[in-house]
């Protein structure tokens, strides 16, 4: 069912390649967490000081720690790079490489940014109210596992954006943006906070074309029933005021299918394609999209469609690959792309950070694009 042909990709890169100039003179605005992340192997067998064999699925490191209950058990940790994380960190580092001109609000450090920033800072502009969290992600061939500390994200709140950045700062930020990107509602307790305030005190006095607004909820597993449906409320009242965009990874299309009463068993694409079509009739904003590991799908104004993407077995990093998606997808959304050359987008620059573990220019996607790795 997921299509990717080369003429698809012929034409997504000319397209790309005529809109650098465009893409430079537009605006995004992305917040509010931000993260350290350690990215990590978890030894299998130890051979020497310098040698180890890696456990290289999740599966079989859920199997060792069955293994150990009612006992104990030592696990190895080897740390492969520390960087910048957090789903808007990533996502607008990369919106910036494709030469977007970039402000970013969320917590980096406070008062000073921690120095895993210091090269996003250089090509955004960067302000941060709260110490970052930290991740423990622990990379396998088949997923990752991320361990997680938030007792700073709970500082990430509507009053300390108003003390600590400034309302009218803000407001300012918004209006000026093509772009608006709020995402990691799940791990920022404060967010449908934010997201009330911002409806209530900001969007009303927005002025000029509509914008784009990426939400991203991550992972809501340990949110209640509750609190999931009220947030879909506040996305859904935010359609009034931008062309919504809601990005989901496979395991949260599942999450929000369960909490909306929907069929979730199925998992092949054309189920899956199924269960978004579904949310996005509960959700009624303007695009909802869908990104499995090998493919991504989306129900937009245009129909719905399923793209093909350039899997490998062996990725380099994996930590960051759904947030580079969606900075794909939403480039090709502002540039006026339809819903399948954004999808193809997306997966396009996936596929590039977990290849190299960097971030893509738009001069890297049409590449990427022209020479399509098998």
């Amino acid at each position: 069912m997921p299509v990717n042909t080369s003429e698809m990709r012929e034409q997504c890169a000319a397209a790309l390649l005529t809109a650098v100039e465009r893409a430079g003179r537009m605006r995004a605005f992305v917040g509010f967490d931000g993260f350290v992340d350690d990215i990590l192997h978890v030894v299998d067998k130890r051979e020497t000081a310098e040698k180890y064999q890696r456990l290289d699925t999740i599966a079989r490191l859920a199997e060792r720690l069955a293994a150990a209950a009612g006992k104990s058990t030592n696990i190895e940790l080897v740390s492969q790079r520390n960087k910048l994380g957090g789903n808007g960190p990533i996502m607008a580092n990369a919106l910036a490489e494709f030469g977007l001109k970039v402000t970013y609000l969320g917590c980096l450090g406070y008062p000073n940014p921690h120095p895993v920033f210091a090269d996003f800072a250089k090509h955004a502009e960067v302000h941060s109210i709260a110490d970052p969290g930290y991740t423990d992600a622990l990379e396998f061939e088949d997923g990752k596992v991320m361990l997680g500390k938030h007792q700073s994200l709970k500082q990430v709140n509507w009053e300390n954006i108003k003390e600590r950045f400034g309302k009218a700062k803000f407001e300012a930020s918004l209006s000026g943006a093509d772009l608006a990107g709020f995402v990691n509602w799940t791990m920022l307790p404060n967010m449908s906070g934010i997201w009330s305030a911002v409806l209530k005190e900001i969007c009303p006095k927005l002025q000029g074309p509509r914008r784009k607004l990426f939400v991203d909820l991550a992972d809501p597993e340990k949110r209640t029933k509750e609190d999931i449906l009220h947030a879909l409320e506040l996305i859904t009242a935010f359609q009034e005021h931008f062309e919504v965009i809601l990005g989901m990874n496979e395991k949260e299309s599942d999450e929000l299918g369960k909490n909306l009463g929907l069929k979730t068993s199925d998992h092949s694409p054309e189920g899956l394609l199924k269960l978004c079509k579904e949310i996005h009739q509960h959700v009624p904003v303007n695009t909802v999209i869908v990104h499995p590991t090998a493919y991504a799908l989306g129900s937009g104004p245009d129909g719905e469609s399923v793209v093909e993407g350039p899997f490998t077995p062996k990725p380099k990093i994996t930590t960051g690959a759904g947030d580079h998606f969606n900075s794909g997808f939403c480039l090709g959304n502002l540039l006026g792309f339809g819903t399948g050359q954004s999808l193809l987008t997306g997966v396009a620059t996936s596929g590039f950070y977990v290849r190299t573990g960097q971030s893509p220019s738009i001069g890297d996607l049409a590449k990427m694009l022209r020479k399509w790795p098998t």
